[in-house]
């Protein structure tokens, strides 16, 4: 997978703190299995209807950020920068962060805990190339979103890098194409593996990530309201500060009673 030979000296920097000075990769992982072990819940959330609750929503986590910038301010559009070149910049270094999130959870997100590709009641299917719809676990899912992700990013007829060259007339529904995807595996963070990412004290790393993601995606128009409308009680605790990184609020649900008994597949 993409997350296991990708070179990100800044995102690391943002991400890769270890939680505990000198605790090593092996001592962490065992803290999160015993975190889970106590909590009675497995990897990919699956618990019994009555502890349905959404403990990313819980109010003392929700508070938790690594930095307090206006992410409202830092996603205009510089004055004097191309628009493209903006919106380049910053579909690069999030698909880099979300990859980076990712992979501190990915040991627990496995074909057996993540059968499917689950958003609180929404499952993703991948669409191959000739559109063809693949159902697949969340790992396989990942692997495809960064896989393909990686290659647009990296191909110089779509997001050019040397002087002179231009943007595709696509550029932007290739963008728009991007962030979903990248919402998608957000998502599923949140909802499969947000004890884990409790249990790693990365919570404040992955709603800093969140918060800074869906402000850009809202202030260029990159996201469908329909398809964050699975996560818009979290957006709503998360980003209804004046600068966009509130924390505020009671944690509940603005979603109709119920909703999680039926399940979509997208």
């Amino acid at each position: 997978m993409l997350r296991d030979h990708c070179s990100l000296p800044a995102d690391r920097a943002l991400l890769s703190q270890p939680p505990t000075a000198g605790l090593h990769c092996k001592m962490v992982l065992q803290a999160v299995r015993r975190v889970l072990r106590k909590s009675k819940a497995k990897p990919n959330g699956k618990k019994p209807a009555a502890e349905e609750k959404k403990v990313y929503l819980q109010p003392e986590h929700t508070k938790s950020r690594i930095t307090d910038f206006e992410f409202k301010e830092l996603v205009v559009l510089p004055r004097e920068i191309d628009l493209n070149e903006w919106l380049a910049s910053n579909t690069t270094t999030f698909f880099h962060h979300v990859n980076l999130q990712y992979s501190t959870i990915s040991e627990f997100c496995t074909g057996e805990t993540c059968q499917t590709m689950a958003v609180c009641n929404t499952q993703y299917c991948w669409h191959d190339e000739r559109g063809k719809k693949v159902k697949c676990t969340a790992p396989q899912y990942v692997d495809f979103v960064m896989s393909s992700v990686q290659k647009l990013v990296t191909d110089e007829d779509v997001f050019p890098t040397k002087y002179g060259r231009e943007f595709p007339s696509s550029f932007e529904s290739l963008v728009k194409k991007i962030c979903k995807y990248l919402f998608h595996v957000l998502g599923h963070i949140y909802w499969a593996h947000f004890k884990e990412t409790l249990a790693l004290e990365l919570h404040g790393h992955l709603n800093t990530l969140y918060v800074h993601f869906i402000l850009f995606a809202r202030e260029f128009n990159l996201l469908d309201p329909k398809e964050t409308a699975v996560l818009d009680d979290l957006t709503e605790v998360l980003c209804s500060g004046p600068g966009g990184g509130g924390g505020g609020g009671d944690g509940t649900s603005s979603g109709a009673p119920g909703a999680q008994n039926h399940v979509k597949e997208r």
